[in-house]
């Protein structure tokens, strides 16, 4: 059996670009995936064509920057499956403008959701996996090969802030939790908010780049490898685990 076979796997921005690929892929190779975003209609849809297709697939409403939306997806996919093996932080958003332009509000927006985001997502199934004794969490956060751009600081600094995060928490949990940084460059998937929120020469640059970018079936492929290069993870305690013992800090 392989390591992806039977694992429940929650996947945030699961409505597109990598979360999406990320979830037909691990659904085919036999992963139970737990889909969440704001665009339920997506999530639905893709959740029919997995399960129609012989997969696993199950969705909720997920809102990122939102505490308690984050919390009632992780209390969704162990009321539904009593595990939780794997957490894919793929949610965020990328809007380009150099500094001097002070869209403040994309600057919060891509804190809110590029790293607020990833820490929420962590601390709602944190407490399953470590009373579980086993849990796998990869953060996508693409940097770019050729490094900070005169309007990506912002973009960036939060990626980079997901390493610092990912390392930190890697240490802390060595022995019964494994982390994983997924690093690609530029996707070459539709970011509908990137669009709409872009300064225009910041963003035809980025059109220019996507046009030669990694393909998000590249990068889910990439998060798959991750999972299954650890093997499959058994308890470090036998037992279950409680709905209330799982969810409590």
């Amino acid at each position: 059996m392989s390591a992806i076979q039977e694992k429940v796997v929650l996947i945030t921005g699961a409505s597109s670009g990598i979360g999406e690929a990320t979830a037909r892929l691990l659904a085919r190779r036999g992963a139970s995936v737990v889909l969440g975003a704001r665009r339920t209609d997506k999530l639905e849809a893709l959740a029919a064509e997995i399960n129609a297709t012989g997969g696993s697939a199950s969705f909720q409403h997920l809102d990122v920057t939102h505490r308690p939306s984050v919390e009632a997806f992780a209390e969704f996919a162990f009321d539904t499956h009593g595990q939780i093996d794997v957490l894919v932080n793929a949610a965020g958003v990328m809007p380009m403008s150099p500094l001097w332009n002070r869209k403040i509000e994309e600057w919060e927006l891509m804190i809110d959701v590029n790293l607020r985001g990833v820490l929420l997502g962590v601390a709602a199934v944190l407490p399953t996996m470590q009373l579980q004794g086993w849990g796998h969490i990869v953060n996508v956060a693409p940097v770019a090969v050729q490094g900070v751009t005169p309007e990506s600081a912002v973009y960036h600094g939060t990626q980079y802030a997901v390493n610092a995060i990912s390392e930190g928490l890697r240490q802390e949990h060595a022995g019964h939790l494994h982390v994983t940084v997924v690093s690609p460059d530029v996707t070459g998937f539709s970011d509908p908010l990137a669009e709409r929120l872009a300064a225009s020469f910041s963003f035809e640059r980025m059109r220019t780049r996507r046009r030669l970018a990694t393909p998000a079936e590249s990068i889910a492929r990439s998060v798959a490898g991750a999972i299954e290069g650890y093997g499959i993870t058994m308890p470090v305690r036998p037992g279950t685990v409680s709905k209330s013992a799982a969810h409590a800090w």
